[in-house]
């Protein structure tokens, strides 16, 4: 079963990109149509912004956000203010903790790609509409939907105790 639902998110990322959704839209909504979240398909316009690395600004790739967004929709906090401050903190930052379980999107990205930033990542193609960065970023996209699937699936299964890879608090 999961690994059909990998598929089916990869199939729709690939659908949703070749009928113009941009890179966030399509890993998003790609997730969104699987059923594995009760978010309406209008969320997905909150990834719109996130095209082309922000706007086309070629910062973090919009595919990638997508990805996070896609597997927050599962299991992020839908209340972030439920509980006692301390309990707050402890649901991100400890173990288990979210944050140690969604520090390994980007860095699975990252290795699978070298780069996080749309600009790096399409760099050897200056002209964006040319059709082998469109290749490309269909690739990222297609990845980056059955990234956050696995990952949606392995919150469920493993729960929120993976190791942190690098991260800018410094946490093991």
């Amino acid at each position: 079963m999961s690994e059909d639902l990998v598929q089916k998110a990869k199939d729709n990322a690939r659908q949703n990109f070749r009928e113009g959704l941009n890179c966030a839209e399509s890993v998003l909504k790609a997730i969104l149509d699987t059923g594995v979240t009760d978010f309406p398909p209008e969320v997905v316009a909150m990834a719109t912004g996130f095209g082309g690395g922000m706007g086309l600004s070629g910062n973090n790739c919009g595919a990638l956000i997508g990805a996070v967004m896609a597997v927050g929709a599962v299991h992020g906090r839908k209340n972030p203010l439920e509980g006692e401050f301390q309990e707050r903190v402890d649901r991100l930052y400890g173990n288990p903790g979210l944050y140690r379980f969604f520090n390994g999107l980007p860095h699975e990205f990252k290795a699978k790609f070298q780069y996080l930033d749309c600009a790096k990542l399409n760099e050897n193609y200056p002209e964006w509409q040319d059709k082998e960065r469109f290749r490309q970023c269909m690739k990222m996209v297609i990845e980056a939907a059955g990234m956050a699937m696995e990952y949606i699936i392995k919150g469920k299964e493993e729960g929120y105790i993976q190791p942190f890879g690098p991260n800018v608090a410094g946490k093991e």
